[in-house]
């Protein structure tokens, strides 16, 4: 049980569910309700949103072990839960499953996961350790799923407004997340912004992207790209992120962002469920 759920973590249930949703919500707000999407080609997309997302996560696992045994010991391949030749394999068997479902979806699906699972096997395996373009090739890859919906409905334009939003807000994120692993990142000579500058310059940074995000958010309403019922959910992810900003400003200890990495996760989650609530209604 232990390896099995090893293995259930290693690929981060939440962030892939998130990725596949992202697709789904990408399909909605580019007007997928008012197009014949067979059912099969939604579950597809999802299938690949989801899958190589978990691909991605598995072999940055495999990547960042020995970063890991210093900053996050718990994890499933330091505490031996799952070895590295798994992590690897399940890394495999998930990139085929998530390309031949973009293949089986359409050509121009197959372009940009193909791209995207590019993306982040360079990031994994050399792009981590260049720091901030590195969190930049990770924010690219949140971004894509709105586009890849868009693909489906053949109208992608609406989609970039909100694939802004989402690379906004996980570059805030992925600067944050420098700081939790300092430590290990610095061992390693990874150049994330937190060991080039320090801990206070990566909270300034994460924070101007997060309030980017907040100040990026009305555009869907005052382009009229979404409904009202955007706006409950907005507000909510938008004080979370400004709720979070304030809490990194005042301390940027490890653990202090380690709980706003943690909590923006869940304010983008809520973010994805304002663009759907936008768009169905």
């Amino acid at each position: 049980m232990g390896r099995i759920g090893g293995l259930v973590r290693i690929i981060r249930p939440v962030n892939a569910l998130m990725l596949g949703l992202g697709i789904l919500v990408g399909v909605v707000i580019t007007g997928g309700l008012t197009s014949t999407i067979p059912s099969f080609y939604l579950a597809l997309a999802f299938v690949t949103g989801f899958t190589l997302t978990g691909s991605a996560m598995a072999v940055n696992d495999y990547y960042d072990r020995e970063i890991d045994a210093i900053n996050e010991p718990n994890r499933p391949i330091p505490s031996g839960s799952v070895k590295p030749r798994e992590a690897l394999a399940l890394s495999a068997l998930l990139s085929i499953t998530g390309l031949v479902s973009a293949w089986a979806t359409s050509l121009e699906c197959l372009e940009v996961a193909l791209f995207a699972w590019i993306v982040m096997m360079v990031y994994s395996s050399w792009g981590k350790r260049t720091g901030f373009p590195g969190n930049l090739m990770v924010s690219t890859c949140i971004a894509l799923p709105f586009v890849y919906g868009g693909l489906l409905t053949s109208n992608t334009r609406p989609a970039l407004l909100f694939s802004l939003l989402a690379f906004l807000s996980n570059t805030g994120r992925e600067a944050t997340k420098g700081i939790v692993d300092i430590d290990g990142d610095q061992k390693e000579g990874v150049r994330t912004l937190a060991v080039s500058l320090g801990p206070r310059a990566a909270s300034l940074a994460a924070v101007f992207f997060y309030l980017l995000a907040v100040a990026a958010s009305v555009f869907p309403l005052y382009l009229g790209l979404v409904s009202v019922w955007y706006v409950p959910f907005v507000v909510v992810t938008d004080f979370g992120l400004i709720y979070g900003s304030v809490i990194l400003l005042r301390e940027p200890s490890r653990e202090n962002s380690r709980r706003v990495k943690n909590s923006v996760l869940y304010w983008m989650l809520m973010g994805l469920l304002a663009f759907a609530a936008g768009g169905l209604f």
